[in-house]
Order: C-alpha cells, then structure tokens, then sequence
C-alpha cells in the first residue's frame, strides 16, 4: 500500500489524515483509565493527546494520576524527531502491584521546546497492558509494535503500522 487513501470521518469523528505534521498537543477532558492485572492503576480527566499525521492519537497521562507504586523506570532509551529523548516504565497492576507490563509506558524527561507540555506525563502503550479506556470505550491498540495509538470510535484511518505502510 504505498499510497493510503483516507477513510472518510463520520459525525463527530476525526481523520488521522487532518493531523498535522510535525504534531500538536491537544488538552483532553475525557475520562482515561489504564487497566494491569485486573487494577485500574490511572485515571484521569487531564490527559494530553499527540496528534500526527496517519496516527490515532497517543494518550499521555500526567504521572500524579497512576496508583503510588505503578510506575517503575527500566532500561532503554529511544528517540523522537519531534519530541526527543523517550525514557521507558514498566507499568505494575494486580492486587499487591505484583504483575509487569515491562516497557508498558514512556516519557520525556527533558522534552523539546514545542512539547514541554508533556513534562511529568507518561505515555501507554495500549496493546502492552490489559485495556486502556476512553470515556467508557476499551481502546484498540495501533496497529504495529513500535507505536503507541489509542484507536477509538472517534477516530477513522487508515492508520500508520499496518502492512505496507513504512514509508508513509
């Protein structure tokens, strides 16, 4: 698939396809919820959403919303264009904060200037952990196991990660 043609957003829907690129950070009000071993161990009303062109927006929670315990730093470091340096979290859920999602979550230490929002969030990767929640609706991970899209009924494609799409 070397040229993807964009669905077609329904009411009250979002295409990937109109977010810009580089990307920006939108404010959400909606309730977020991350889900490890049976524990919601984050909610929030005040998440930040990175939209880039192709992806289904990534959910960046602030850090003083997770459970006391739930986020461990681990090994590994990757790099972002538009945002930076990524530092990793293994995310820990279950009754007694027994059970790992290892690398579950990331975030920016010292973010660029256009993304000094994201300072103190963290970031999920859905497919990483038991469910993560959108007002209600059980997000669908990214296609693909690099990036971290939340897809939800509010979003349409087709979106970056499926076969075919590596150098869009």
């Amino acid at each position: 698939m070397s040229r993807p043609v964009p669905e077609t957003p329904g009411p009250g829907q979002e295409s990937v396809w109109d977010y810009p690129r580089p990307p920006a950070l939108d404010h959400s009000a909606e309730t977020v919820e991350v889900v490890v071993g049976g524990r919601t161990i984050a909610t929030t009303t005040r998440s930040l959403r990175v939209l880039e062109t192709s992806h289904p927006p990534t959910y960046y929670v602030p850090l003083d919303d997770f459970v006391d315990g739930a986020v461990r730093p681990t090994a590994g470091s990757s790099f972002c264009e538009w945002k930076g340096v990524a530092a990793y979290f293994d995310l820990l859920g279950g009754e007694d904060l027994d059970v790992v999602a290892p690398r579950a979550a990331w975030t920016y230490p010292d973010p660029t200037p256009g993304f000094r929002e994201l300072l103190g969030t963290v970031a999920v990767m859905p497919g990483a952990v038991d469910r993560c929640v959108v007002d209600g609706e059980v997000v669908e991970p990214q296609p693909g196991d690099f990036y971290g899209g939340w897809i939800t009924a509010r979003v349409v494609g087709p979106f970056k990660g499926i076969p075919g799409s590596r150098f869009w």
